[in-house]
């Protein structure tokens, strides 16, 4: 645009007057200094609206802060909040750069003020209309968003018009790519919630058992029945055909209140008794001691699949009052049997009876014993170790027989990714405990990883 067109638009009569150059320049000047005040407005406002957790809000609300009901009202239509926010800013910002192109304009000619204008603008925008306001609102959210209120809601009903048309257009945009146009996020996140226990238990805000549990929490949905059943050769179990007598010795002798009834072989268990039925039934039942048979006393069971959520089980455990379920896996077999207490240990931890050994026990920083039965994901954690879980597999036993291929003995060692496992007791073909080490090139490997993941970050 040449110089004197310019002048033309600008020196145009006001009550009279005609403006000048300088007049121009100072009412352009005072212009953009309003407009770059609005820009960090609505970019802070952004964030401060967007940041405020919905349990936070509700906080205030019921705290009874001012504006608190106002900020809710807003952001119960997070779309429309969000349209607000973006054409009053994008108005301010592309009025900015107009103003300033046409000022600059006055003094160096059109290249030169378009070029001057595009890197000034954004040059003050990103620090005053952006960056400052952010930061800003980022540290005082809540107070924030509580005094942009008003002024954002009178930007709603200002810009109406503008608003309503792109709100709709957005929406119908939306559709066509499949967006849902959803804008803000839950409360918070399971990552953010993981993250937070991390964070909690590093900073010393959590104790370790604490930040144990409620690591557990978080993996028990993730956890299937097949990874905390008894299994079938450590099941205690009576015929059905046993006399009430035999049915007492066994639960006194195993330890166990509540043991499964099968019909010829654990394939076919027919349902669970419970020593407390036995023993009053047979001291103080009606019924003669010779006629009472454990088929009377059956309570039923529960049959699940190896692979149903320990999470699933829980609760319809619990909707069918059962204290015990038989796993089975996917031809019918008896696979081995899960109870209350199987399920209570993945979030407490091992529940111990007296005589009865940890299943993990600590000989010195690089070296545990551990039951064959143990769970890999619990001698990861206790040795910081990343042994891998397999489709067939789940627990160190099964880890030692996948990498031996074959029937192992006591005194055997295999070595993995830095850790030396040593088979320590062996019964029939079962491992009964391993001994795993920290071999001194593991360390070496972790110390280059750290060393990796550092330069990466620099």
């Amino acid at each position: 645009m040449a110089l004197s067109s310019l002048l033309a638009v600008y020196e145009v009569p006001v009550v009279g007057l005609e403006l000048d150059q300088t007049t121009v320049t100072i009412l352009g000047v005072l212009a953009v200094s309003v407009l770059i005040v609005l820009s960090g407005f609505f970019s802070s406002s952004e964030i401060a609206m967007f940041n405020l957790s919905k349990h936070r809000l509700e906080g205030m609300v019921d705290e009874g802060i001012e504006g608190a009901e106002l900020v809710k009202t807003l952001k119960d239509d997070p779309h429309r909040l969000l349209v607000t926010i973006l054409v009053g800013n994008n108005i301010v910002n592309i009025a900015m750069t107009s103003i300033t192109t046409a000022l600059l304009g006055l003094y160096f000619g059109g290249l030169a003020a378009v070029l001057l204008s595009t890197l000034g603008v954004t040059a003050i925008v990103l620090l005053f209309g952006e960056s400052v306001p952010k930061s800003y609102a980022v540290e005082n959210t809540e107070s924030w968003s509580v005094r942009i209120s008003k002024p954002l809601k009178a930007t709603e009903y200002l810009l109406y018009p503008l608003i309503a048309l792109f709100d709709y257009l957005t929406r119908q945009v939306n559709k066509l790519t499949g967006s849902t146009g959803a804008i803000e996020s839950p409360y918070v996140t399971r990552d953010e919630i993981q993250e937070m226990i991390e964070s909690g238990e590093r900073e010393g805000v959590l104790e370790e058992e604490e930040h144990e549990m409620l690591t557990r929490i978080f993996r028990f949905n993730q956890t299937i029945v097949k990874e905390v059943m008894t299994p079938r050769l450590d099941m205690t179990a009576v015929p059905k055909d046993a006399s009430i007598d035999e049915a007492i010795e066994t639960c006194i002798q195993s330890g166990h209140a509540r043991v499964p009834v099968y019909e010829g072989s654990l394939d076919n268990v027919q349902g669970v008794v419970h020593i407390r039925d036995l023993v009053r039934d047979l001291n103080y039942g009606e019924a003669e001691t010779d006629d009472l048979e454990i088929a009377d006393l059956i309570q039923p069971t529960l049959h699940v699949p190896e692979s149903k959520n320990v999470d699933e089980l829980l609760t319809e455990m619990r909707e069918n009052r059962m204290h015990m379920a038989i796993v089975i896996d996917e031809f019918g077999t008896t696979e081995g049997l899960v109870t209350m207490e199987d399920m209570v240990e993945e979030i407490i931890g091992e529940i111990l009876e007296g005589g009865e050994e940890q299943p993990i026990e600590e000989i010195d920083d690089e070296t545990v014993l551990v039951r064959g039965e143990v769970n890999i994901e619990d001698v990861n954690e206790a040795l910081e170790i990343e042994l891998p879980e397999g489709e067939e597999f789940e627990t160190i036993a099964g880890f030692i027989f996948n990498r031996a291929g074959r029937l192992v003995e006591e005194g055997e060692e295999i070595e993995f990714d830095g850790v030396r496992i040593t088979v320590e007791a062996v019964e029939n073909t079962r491992i009964m405990k391993a001994r795993l080490q920290k071999l001194g090139h593991y360390e070496d490997a972790d110390d280059e990883a750290d060393e990796i993941e550092e330069t990466d970050a620099n």
